[in-house]
């Protein structure tokens, strides 16, 4: 299933997993609207295509004004996006996210899908978020922790906990990690 990002963010957030304040844009004066109604003085603007790689293709924007909330989705929606899997061909833009900026101190992994060796979903997971897991797998494949669910009895809060401890989270961020695997897993 391809869903974008703000879907799968409306999917996360039904299920409790905490997820930044957006909303999809379809024009440039919808974005400043959107970015309006979010307040503070920071948002992304994210073009919305299946595809990853989108940053590096200069489909996500750091914007400080409304100026550029407007600017950036201007320029991105109508546009051909290239990215590593688009292709040469690349994707047309037709709408954007724009979501309230966040302070980030740090940038995790976390991704499930179908194992067909397998035939059992995977929870999978990495310290080494906001880059291609494509390039982690290729590299430094023990930097991803995998947990492979059972489909008799589902993704199992020790496994949650095993991947949290993996990651080398404590206290608190433990134990929202912990959560946040089994919401997510629920949500899938």
């Amino acid at each position: 299933m391809k869903i974008h990002e703000y879907q799968a963010k409306e999917i996360l957030k039904k299920f409790g997993v905490a997820v930044p304040k957006g909303r999809v844009a379809f024009t440039p004066e919808e974005a400043v609207k959107v970015a309006k109604e979010i307040g503070g003085d920071v948002w992304v603007v994210k073009a919305q295509i299946h595809a990853g790689g989108r940053g590096k293709a200069g489909g996500i924007k750091l914007a400080r004004s409304y100026d550029e909330v407007y600017e950036y989705a201007k320029n991105m929606l109508g546009a051909k996006l290239v990215t590593y899997q688009t292709g040469p061909e690349g994707k047309i833009v037709k709408k954007v996210l724009v979501e309230q900026g966040l302070s980030i101190q740090k940038e995790l992994y976390v991704g499930i899908t179908l194992d067909r060796s397998t035939s059992r979903n995977v929870v999978m997971v990495s310290s080494e978020g906001g880059v291609e897991i494509e390039q982690i797998a290729a590299e430094s494949p023990e930097k991803i922790l995998k947990e492979y669910v059972d489909p008799k009895v589902g993704f199992m809060p020790y496994q949650a906990r095993r991947l949290a401890f993996g990651l080398g989270l404590e206290g608190e961020a433990f134990k929202n990690a912990v959560k946040f695997l089994l919401a997510l897993y629920k949500a899938y």
